[in-house]
């Protein structure tokens, strides 16, 4: 009762200051019929506060989000579904969802009576401008009397997650100059034109026919092996995203590292549903393979959470890359670099490995004096010479570029220089400025 007291609402209070002005009143003068409006007035915001505070309601809530993962700018649908499990019909309920200010201002909806055992379904959707993994709920319950008296507020614990994974643009097929390597789809390659002793072997599986079995290899291992006839040909191609806080300009949604987010997510997703095998690679430890098993998830989830960081280094990014490589591709996606940090990335050009940059030109994602912006340009074309006489193939970007259009200059059958050239040229939408 004390808790439902403390839940009177502005009109309730009200009701008791002129329940008391009303009886002072009528002691004062005396009228009877005065005090009886008092003790009215009084008893009305008393009352509901009973009725609210000794509802003994057992509600239950179930929250379902719709698709639970969705691309920037994309809506989702949440819903709940409260049910009364008790015989006893509410009141007005007031529901609100608590919401990350990223989604919007939090929902309020209002339900006039759920009868008693019964369920009921309200939904709402969301959306968010700025990819991240947000929390939402918990469900707030706000019970109330039919005149509007007295609200008292109950809390459910459970929330659900929502994700929000970077937009991921359609990009044109080409061919890379990384399927030397193999081609997009798995080929297969017959070993026959080895001799006998680089025949490709494996344990003999009952079933296997026995016109197949290495007799040689037999006698080395101690047991039946048979000749494996063609051997997969998986390609390989390693995403890097420079996730360096020095490297990148811009706030928000339009920053120079948000396009290298989606650039990075878009070139995964179109490499691995053309038969590779993707390694993303990214600061703050990430690091992961996606299979065809697993699909565009584990990347996108990824993604979804990156941020910049002022202890990522390109050093430590190229290091990590080694670690692992087993050639193929290597795509970066670069924000500004130095001579030093461009000079780094020539060791991933081992082993036959093809490399590929989207480097970003991050100081036309702001407004510079003209000696600024001639420092950027001139430390810009530097970064990016050391990396095509380093073997690189690379693509510059400037602010308003469209990854579709710049994908296929990474593809480009000419020279490097060429490709740089036309890039300059070609990469700014129609209608759009440098900076």
């Amino acid at each position: 009762m004390r808790h439902a007291l403390r839940g009177l609402t502005t009109r309730g209070r009200s009701f008791l200051a002129a329940a008391l002005a009303a009886g002072l009143c009528a002691l004062v003068l005396g009228e009877r019929d005065l005090l009886r409006v008092a003790v009215l007035l009084a008893a009305l915001p008393l009352a509901a506060a009973f009725y609210v505070g000794q509802a003994r309601y057992r509600l239950s809530c179930v929250r379902s989000i719709e698709p639970a993962r969705v691309p920037v700018g994309i809506p989702a649908r949440v819903m709940l579904r409260l049910s009364n499990l008790s015989r006893l019909p509410t009141g007005t309920l007031l529901l609100e969802d608590r919401l990350p200010y990223a989604l919007g201002n939090r929902p309020r909806l209002v339900l006039e009576r759920l009868t008693g055992q019964r369920a009921t379904t309200v939904a709402y959707t969301v959306r968010a401008d700025v990819r991240g993994k947000y929390e939402i709920g918990p469900l707030v319950v706000r019970m109330t009397d039919p005149f509007g008296l007295c609200e008292v507020s109950r809390s459910f614990s459970s929330v659900s997650r929502l994700t929000v994974v970077p937009q991921v643009v359609p990009l044109p097929s080409v061919r890379l100059a990384g399927e030397l390597m193999g081609s997009g789809d798995s080929r297969a390659r017959s070993v026959a034109v080895h001799g006998d002793d680089d025949v490709a072997t494996r344990e003999y599986r009952h079933g296997d026919d026995l016109r197949r079995v290495h007799w040689r290899s037999t006698a080395r291992m101690g047991e039946l092996m048979v000749r494996r006839e063609e051997q997969p040909w998986e390609s390989q191609a390693t995403v890097l995203l420079d996730t360096r806080r020095a490297g990148h300009r811009g706030e928000g949604p339009t920053a120079s590292f948000e396009w290298a987010v989606t650039a990075a997510a878009s070139i995964a997703v179109h490499l691995r549903h053309n038969g590779y095998r993707i390694r993303l690679v990214a600061g703050s430890g990430i690091d992961i393979d996606s299979t065809e098993r697993e699909g565009d998830g584990v990347i996108l989830e990824a993604l979804a959470d990156v941020r910049l960081s002022a202890q990522d280094t390109i050093p430590e990014l190229v290091d990590r890359v080694r670690r692992r490589a087993d050639g193929g591709l290597v795509i970066a996606v670069l924000g500004a670099l130095s001579v030093g940090e461009a000079e780094s990335l020539l060791a991933l050009r081992a082993s036959g490995t093809r490399c590929a940059a989207l480097l970003i030109d991050s100081g036309t994602w702001l407004a510079l004096s003209e000696a600024e912006q001639a420092q950027a340009a001139a430390n810009f074309e530097a970064a990016m010479l050391t990396l095509l006489r380093g073997g690189w193939r690379v693509v510059p970007v400037t602010h308003g570029a469209r990854l579709d259009a710049v994908w296929p200059m990474v593809a480009s059958r000419s020279s490097p220089g060429f490709a740089v050239r036309a890039a300059l040229a070609e990469t700014v939408a129609p209608g759009q400025v440098g900076r």
